[in-house]
């Protein structure tokens, strides 16, 4: 890797993928170098279509890619151990699309082999990596709306959705909690940690997977969080923050904000904005050069542990709604 760029590869084409190459012109320093898919052609054409260099038919020619630094993965969910592994195993620092895996163990088996190698590997919570959601942290952290009491989040998808989609097949990892319940269960994480109880409850789809989901976490300092998601229906997709001496309301799309309103007691509600280009991936592809040219193995805005806690959480929350990925 020089000092001027560094070398990024995507494994996977389809939309994520399109989206993250489309905003690594706005990173400075980044420099679109190799696709790799399973199907050579559909590699080619991403290449062409977004400007890299070279194209693989493989995930381990990929891996293997001597002008690569680091590879996204960009794969549906059952696929992402096997990809990230794949590229650990090539020598290359890996972004991997959230969730990380499908359960806990198997991320865990890959921090490890991340760490074993000395690699960079990072899970790619871009929410955590936004520049308003980075400023409303430091807020609740500097005691501008007092302690924590709640945080509420929903994301909903207007559905119905076809059994043959892939959001219902348990073999990929279908149902809400991994494609969109991540999502609040992150930004109640970030606030408030890790909780010490957990309830959940869920409809499940003839195959099995959850499309309509409740979780209310509970923590020691008394403070809660009730957080939703659902595959039948288009909920607000915002969120709120409360404390003793204020709230955050994060507006629709809280998962990638542009702005927020900061209401504190005995003055006018704040309207914070932000500048903002692209779809909002370019931050966290930042957030990896940066972690790259300081030497890091992990990223304090998306460290290893909050990874697997969370993965461990929602393995909890999958054991109690009955959903089991096969």
């Amino acid at each position: 890797m020089t000092e001027k760029s560094v070398r990024w590869g995507i494994l996977g084409t389809g939309g994520i993928a399109r989206a993250f190459a489309s905003d690594l012109p706005l990173v400075s320093g980044a420099e679109p170098a190799a696709v790799g898919s399973r199907t050579g052609a559909a590699a080619a054409t991403f290449a062409e279509r977004h400007g890299f260099a070279r194209s693989h038919g493989s995930w381990a020619e990929l891996a293997a890619d001597p002008e690569v630094d680091v590879i996204y993965v960009a794969t549906p969910h059952a696929f992402h151990y096997d990809a990230a592994m794949t590229c650990l195993a090539g020598g290359k620092a890996v972004l991997c699309e959230k969730p990380m895996t499908l359960d806990r163990a198997s991320s865990a088996r890959l921090v490890e082999e991340a760490r074993s190698r000395g690699l960079f590997l990072m899970e790619a919570m871009w929410m955590r990596c936004n520049p308003a959601v980075r400023r409303i942290a430091d807020l609740v952290a500097d005691g501008a709306i007092g302690d924590v009491t709640s945080v509420q989040a929903d994301f909903g998808l207007q559905g119905p959705f076809e059994a043959t989609h892939r959001l219902r097949d348990p073999a990929l990892g279908g149902g809400a909690l991994l494609d969109l319940g991540v999502y609040p269960l992150n930004l109640a994480h970030l606030i408030l940690g890790s909780p010490s109880a957990v309830r959940s409850w869920a409809r499940l789809t003839p195959e099995g997977v959850d499309d309509n989901t409740g979780i209310l976490l509970g923590y020691e300092s008394g403070a809660v969080a009730a957080l939703t998601c659902s595959l039948v229906g288009e909920t607000r997709n915002a969120a709120s923050i409360t404390g003793t001496l204020g709230r955050i309301d994060l507006p629709r799309g809280f998962f990638v904000p542009r702005s927020f309103l900061l209401h504190r007691v005995g003055a006018e509600p704040e309207e914070i904005s932000f500048p903002f280009e692209g779809s909002g991936y370019r931050y966290e592809a930042a957030e990896v050069q940066r972690c790259l040219a300081e030497g890091l193995v992990e990223s304090p805005l998306m460290p290893h542990a909050t990874t697997l806690e969370l993965m461990r959480l929602m393995d909890d929350i999958r054991a109690q709604i009955g959903v089991v990925y096969r």
